[in-house]
């Protein structure tokens, strides 16, 4: 589900939350904008995300978007749990391949850099892991019979990103709207919404 908090006060609640907001204004050591609601659910049997970077999506400058993944419960890797690439958040973005659909439902996939591979983060409800918009991170399949993998994930910026992707609103974290201009062309990759053959 993307942007729930644009029709529901709860997802806008979590997004604006006070105690994301401390920490978020940690990371980027000034005022932070709310870019994006999304709210995962992953029923057993579903396809995960494959490996990706979130600014090739939210493309935003100058700067970057930093994620708060927030989880809802026990996540592992029977459930389709998260895997991140240590040290790619201190990488450029990447430009993807087409991802193996039968376990992806998104078709963009960023190989590991040589030498790095992805490492499983196994994480229990009310933990939050904060990244930047570099890590290259992704999920398997839910292969479990009867578990879910729920999770709220906002992405934020900093007050002093100048453009951002076209599909993104922000907000203030005190929830006022703040117009950002959208991001021109189609970024160092080409675009998400391009024709990438035969998928």
């Amino acid at each position: 589900m993307i942007h729930p908090h644009e029709i529901s006060s709860l997802a806008r609640e979590f997004l604006l939350d006070v105690r994301l907001r401390s920490v978020l204004e940690a990371l980027f050591g000034e005022e932070v904008l709310a870019a994006q609601s999304m709210f995962y659910f992953k029923p057993p049997g579903a396809r995960g995300q494959a490996l990706h970077q979130d600014n090739f999506y939210l493309r935003v400058a100058q700067g970057t978007c930093v994620a708060a993944w927030v989880v809802c419960e026990p996540i592992d890797r029977g459930n389709g749990g998260l895997e991140v690439v240590p040290g790619t958040h201190r990488m450029d973005l990447f430009c993807p391949e087409i991802a193996d659909m039968e376990l992806s439902f998104a078709r963009e996939y960023v190989p590991p850099p040589p030498g790095l591979e992805p490492v499983p983060v196994d994480l229990a409800p009310g933990d939050v892991l904060f990244f930047n918009g570099s890590l290259v991170h992704g999920s398997g399949p839910n292969r479990t019979a009867d578990r879910f993998r729920r999770s709220f994930i906002g992405h934020y910026v900093g007050r002093s990103a100048r453009r951002i992707g076209a599909h993104y609103r922000t907000l203030t974290m005190s929830g006022a709207r703040v117009r950002l201009p959208k991001s021109a062309g189609a970024g160092p990759c080409g675009t998400e919404f391009a024709p990438h053959g035969p998928h």
